[in-house]
């Protein structure tokens, strides 16, 4: 590991995994046509909804038969929303591997307080539980990556094509990154603010057939809050899945989305994002291999994300650190790159183990991440000698 202090920093130090990077060349007079201070309802205002609907669709390559909406509060938002409308006819399968894989589970018990819940949870961060082992009789609670962990399902292959229950798929820090079988899962949800890099406050949410016969044909006994509402008297809110969210979005954040989905569509469209995403781990797993000091906290080569890519420590020098000292030992690796502006938010996620966290969606170039990987190695090495 080389003490000496590199002599380059990355061009753009945006490596936070939400918010993320905006695309490359982003600057804020490509807003310049948002349709703000006017109503959405206006049909220019509707206009420019619907097109982020249709883009999204298009790249990812949506079935079309599926219905595609934009809701509020985030992923987060859609997530909950697709629980609290859905859940509770059949049992509950819920995979979690990671913080909002747990979150989810919560909700399913403390929340809704379901009564029949079956919990496929990994023993420990960077692993995934046994997936031959679920149910699909039950609905399927699940996110694809584990923001917080670094660990994806590695494919769709675990799913079946035929089902009785749903697969209800937090995505968000998947799609746009890597390679996501859409037809396997009936309910999708992600947000703009994570591969795409766009604004907060906005998620989106994918519906199958068979999960909108769901929300026809089943009330839940609970409450639900006005945000979270896809139906009104039995019936589908069509007006949610052409461009007339459930409450005021902002514009300047829907125009931002289709700055970001027209540059991934004139960059190659989905192929490339996947590419970009590909090419900014291979760059890190370069560096892991060559390293004795760092490792990726997936145990499971095929489940390392090529998104939010998680690391942790394994220098002797830290293992021998006290557990209280090793946080703070993170914190003080982060700052030092932080203070040289040559890597920004590379702390891990505050529930997952003392490391880093490396976002490598497709808005981020891959010579901005080998330029901050001497910076790592740099930071490591000062600390260990401070600490030891």
């Amino acid at each position: 590991m080389s003490a000496h202090r590199p002599a380059h920093r990355p061009a753009r130090p945006w490596f936070s995994s939400g918010p993320c990077a905006k695309k490359p060349g982003w600057e804020p007079g490509e807003l310049k046509d948002a349709f703000v201070g006017r109503s959405f309802r206006h049909d220019h205002g509707r206009a420019r909804l619907r097109e982020v609907i249709r883009k999204s669709r298009r790249v990812l390559g949506v079935p079309p038969e599926y219905r595609v909406g934009i809701v509020p509060a985030s992923d987060t938002g859609a997530f909950e929303a697709a629980m609290w409308n859905l859940l509770g006819p059949v049992g509950v399968a819920v995979c979690c591997w990671e913080n909002f894989g747990f979150t989810w589970l919560g909700d399913v018990v403390e929340q809704l307080r379901l009564p029949d819940v079956r919990v496929h949870r990994a023993p420990r961060y960077g692993a995934l539980p046994d997936l031959s082992r679920v149910d699909f009789a039950r609905d399927v609670v699940f996110a694809w990556n584990g923001t917080t962990s670094g660990v994806r399902v590695p494919d769709a292959e675990w799913i079946p094509a035929e089902r009785a229950g749903l697969t209800i798929c937090d995505a968000t820090s998947a799609l746009f990154g890597m390679e996501v079988d859409v037809a396997k899962l009936d309910v999708v949800t992600w947000s703009w603010q994570k591969a795409l890099g766009g604004e907060g406050a906005h998620g989106m949410i994918a519906l199958s057939p068979a999960a909108v016969r769901r929300l026809l044909e089943y009330r839940p006994p609970w409450p639900l809050p006005k945000v979270f509402r896809l139906t009104r008297g039995g019936r589908l809110l069509e007006e949610v899945f052409d461009g007339f969210p459930i409450n005021t979005p902002s514009m300047l954040a829907v125009e931002d989305a289709l700055v970001a989905l027209d540059w991934c569509a004139d960059s190659g469209g989905l192929p490339a994002m996947i590419a970009r995403s590909r090419g900014n781990l291979e760059a890190v797993e370069r560096w892991v291999a060559a390293s004795p000091h760092v490792a990726f906290l997936a145990e499971d080569p095929a489940t390392v994300s090529p998104t939010s890519i998680c690391l942790k420590f394994t220098d002797p020098g830290f293992e021998r650190l006290p557990e209280g000292e090793r946080a703070a030992f993170t914190a003080r690796v982060c700052a030092r790159i932080e203070e040289n502006g040559a890597g920004y938010d590379i702390a891990p996620h505050r529930e997952a183990p003392p490391g880093l966290r490396i976002w490598g969606g497709p808005t981020v170039d891959r010579r901005d991440v080998e330029l901050l990987l001497p910076w790592v190695d740099w930071a490591v090495a000062e600390t260990l000698a401070e600490f030891g």
